[in-house]
């Protein structure tokens, strides 16, 4: 048997190898063929390939036929989301107006919102049995993979899952935007206990509060958090419930309720899209950037060793070799990200409040470092700007969010953008989505079995 093995492992390499070198074909036929590759221009701009009234991100104004690059907007239903921040500073409940708003396109009255927060609230609670059946069950240290199976899983609890009627779709989203939360902090709970062998404590969640307050509550062993700690999370929620509707994971809402499948499916796809690295893990590297860096330097006050660090990361010769500063730079914002530029407010603030300034002068002081080095060593002339996830990391360490945690928090976001999106997908009632795809491969003459001869089996 171990022979047998050792035989199929190694032909298992030889089929890998055929894949890694085989399947590669010459770059240059992007160019050639002028293929769009990623859906994006030349010059990086990503091509139209639908219209949205649900966000909107703005980076240049147009100056007599010239792109000139602005302080980024990023507008919710029209409204700016500066505005929309600064008249929620008051209320701890921000996300649920901004979720609202994505999904009616109008800001709640005092009365919708509280009838809002009220349906949230009645559809917090799981099904009988959920947590421990499903949640508990075979637990896994990644919390977007928990999400994804309990998405799918709650398909067999819907009397009518498959039900493309408005009506329908809207109370499957409203369900998924309130149980988004309890699903990630109890997959979380789960790993903690049965992995890595801690306490468990599970609470049933507070109607009455805030999807940030439940999240903290939930969370802390004490169940107690502080309005700035409560606002900053609201804030942060705010900032990522949508981003146009071009990012990887909210063109896959659209490109796969186009095909008329259930909700369920399509929200369990846009889960798979976010859990990539290149799209909801960011922060988590920027986070394991910073740790790297302090462990390596143990002066952060020392410009000069800083900016060797930064140089070295450039170079792929720190942290994980790939030659990136991340949480650096913007497939859209050039000179600003008004995300990170309002979360980076909170981040001073919580800083101050729990005695870590001098964390947050490096964040500062790699931030400004890494724009002008980036710059410099690229070649770069256009400008560059941190993005939302170089200080939302550091929100949520401070906020006492483990890292497991970080892209189900963004999750917990984006699934009322999402939602929006499937809607306004139905509604438009739009083809499916088939991009095309030009062939640059051979065609080769059928050769019978026995005839084939190849040496590399």
């Amino acid at each position: 048997m171990a022979k047998d093995m050792t035989e199929f492992n190694s032909r298992l390499h030889r089929l890998a190898d055929y894949c890694r070198n085989e399947a590669k074909f010459d770059q240059s036929l992007y160019t050639e063929y002028d293929v769009k590759r990623g859906l994006r221009d030349s010059n990086g701009k990503g091509i139209l390939t639908g219209l949205t009234e649900i966000s909107d991100v703005v980076a240049f104004k147009s100056v007599h036929g010239r792109r000139i690059p602005i302080d980024g907007e990023l507008y919710y239903q029209g409204y700016n989301v500066n505005d929309l921040i600064e008249g929620s500073k008051d209320s701890l409940f921000g996300f649920e107006e901004i979720t609202y708003l994505l999904l009616f396109g109008e800001l709640p009255t005092r009365r919708q919102l509280h009838e809002f927060r009220e349906i949230l609230g009645n559809y917090r609670e799981l099904p009988e049995n959920f947590v421990r059946d499903i949640i508990m069950n075979a637990p896994n240290g990644n919390m977007m993979n928990v999400l994804q199976k309990s998405v799918l899983t709650l398909y067999s609890y819907d009397p009518a899952p498959e039900n493309l009627d408005i009506n329908n779709v809207l109370r499957q989203c409203l369900q998924l935007i309130a149980l988004f939360p309890m699903i990630s902090v109890y997959g979380y709970h789960s790993y903690r206990h049965y992995i890595l062998d801690k306490s468990l404590v599970i609470r049933r969640p507070k109607p009455e509060l805030s999807t940030a307050e439940n999240i903290l509550r939930l969370l802390r062993p004490d169940g107690q958090y502080t309005p700035l700690e409560a606002k900053a999370l609201d804030v942060a929620l705010i900032l990522h419930a949508d981003h146009g509707g071009g990012n990887n994971s909210t063109f896959t809402t659209h490109v796969v309720t186009s095909t008329g499948t259930d909700t369920y499916s399509a929200i369990a796809a846009s889960l798979g899209s976010l859990k990539g690295p290149r799209h909801g893990g960011a922060n988590l590297k920027v986070q394991q950037m910073f740790m790297d860096l302090m462990q390596t330097i143990p002066n952060w006050d020392d410009d000069d060793a800083v900016r060797d660090y930064l140089v070295h990361l450039l170079k792929g010769e720190a942290f994980d070799h790939k030659g990136l500063i991340y949480g650096i730079g913007h497939a859209v914002y050039t000179l600003s990200d008004p995300r990170c530029v309002i979360l980076k407010k909170f981040a001073r603030e919580l800083s101050e409040s729990k005695g870590m300034t001098k964390e947050y002068q490096l964040y500062e002081r790699v931030e400004r470092m890494a724009i002008e080095l980036t710059q410099e060593r690229r070649q770069l002339f256009k400008p560059l700007c941190a993005n939302v996830d170089f200080y939302s990391g550091f929100v949520y360490s401070m906020l006492g969010l483990p890292m497991e945690l970080f892209t189900p928090i963004f999750a917990i976001s984006r699934i009322a953008g999402w939602s929006a999106h499937r809607l306004e997908e139905l509604v438009n009632e739009g083809k499916i989505i088939r991009p095309a795809y030009k062939y640059v491969g051979h065609h080769k003459a059928y050769i019978l079995i026995n005839d084939r001869n190849y040496p590399s089996n």
